[in-house]
């Protein structure tokens, strides 16, 4: 829960998604061990953890994504 409050923190810092998503992935594990629901090792968990940010990122690319198409276009500048 640690690891996924200095992630969070991190995505505050520099937003990218990225970050989000192994925030997202380790507050689930950790959620996970909280309620009992353990792997039978160090390796499983982590890849309990990976499966889990892959498709929290998968998932926030698909809601928070501009439509197909869409670009952004700057008709003014900072310094104009």
């Amino acid at each position: 829960m640690s690891a996924a409050l200095v992630l969070a923190t991190i995505e505050v810092l520099v937003p990218s998604f990225i970050s989000l998503g192994f925030a997202l992935g380790a507050a689930m594990v950790g959620l996970l061990l909280v309620f009992g629901v353990s792997a039978s090792g160090l390796a499983l968990t982590l890849a309990v953890f990976a499966v889990l940010s892959l498709i929290s990122y998968l998932l926030m690319r698909k809601f928070f994504a501009l439509p197909t198409g869409q670009v952004k276009i700057w008709h003014k500048d900072v310094n104009d």
